[in-house]
């Protein structure tokens, strides 16, 4: 799997052998958050390559740190599943984040903004227990960006869970959520709050009161967004 030996039987320079490739951990974050099919996992790392993404998964496999399997629900789709080996590694890519939101400066953060791993995110830890029981559209709007990147619509059903559309799924709209992209990525990772994007008119909430008015409830927020920044 290395793409380079460091030559060295310490521990620690084999299993970076194994874990320092380029993409690696990131990927193994989607695989440690829940994400098991191919195209779940591109839309967890948007900017890699689908060449790129086959062929470090087949590096875990061979480490035997992921198995490939038939999926249980679609004949002749695959799913990528952590075995014993890889779910070790779940306390060690959760100790990157919070090394990470800890020590790295938040305008250093800031500089990396993604609107497609934002609402990614945003869509698995979402927590529709705050929300009006039924189904609920929430459309985010970020003015500043591309037609094509501009409208997000998450879609929470109390069946079917939480889903994300870059298209336009044809439903009427609960809340409007019109905010640029660094103060949502800001919000999300616990550097900001939305009563303050509100207040000074960075963001605004159309809609539905009661959905707008737990908004930083039902976010959910980043995993990492608990740990004090520590970095000045």
């Amino acid at each position: 799997m290395a793409e380079g030996s460091y030559r060295q039987f310490c521990p620690v320079a084999m299993a970076a052998e194994v874990l320092c490739t380029r993409w690696t951990v990131i990927l193994l974050r989607e695989l440690v958050a829940g994400s098991t099919r191919f195209n779940e996992l591109r839309r967890g790392v948007p900017r890699m390559s689908p060449a790129l993404l086959s062929r470090r998964l087949k590096d875990l496999e061979a480490a035997g740190i992921v198995a490939r399997e038939a999926s249980r629900s679609e004949s002749g789709a695959f799913e990528y599943r952590l075995t014993a080996s890889g779910r070790e590694l779940g306390p060690i890519v959760e100790a990157f984040g919070i090394w990470g939101q800890r020590r790295i400066e938040a305008d250093l953060s800031l500089q990396h903004l993604d609107v497609q791993l934002l609402m990614w995110d945003m869509r698995r830890n979402l927590n529709p227990t705050p929300m009006p029981q039924g189904r609920k559209i929430i459309r985010f709007i970020y003015p500043e960006l591309p037609a094509t990147q501009r409208s997000w619509w998450l879609i929470v059903d109390p069946t079917d869970g939480v889903d994300l559309c870059s298209v336009d799924p044809g439903f009427d709209i609960d809340l409007y959520v019109s905010v640029d992209l660094r103060t949502m990525t800001a919000i999300w990772m616990g550097l900001d709050t939305v009563r303050a994007a509100v207040a000074n008119k960075r963001m605004i909430l159309t809609g539905d009161r009661r959905i707008a008015s737990a908004m930083q409830t039902w976010l959910g927020l980043s995993p990492f967004a608990k740990e004090k920044k520590l970095a000045s």
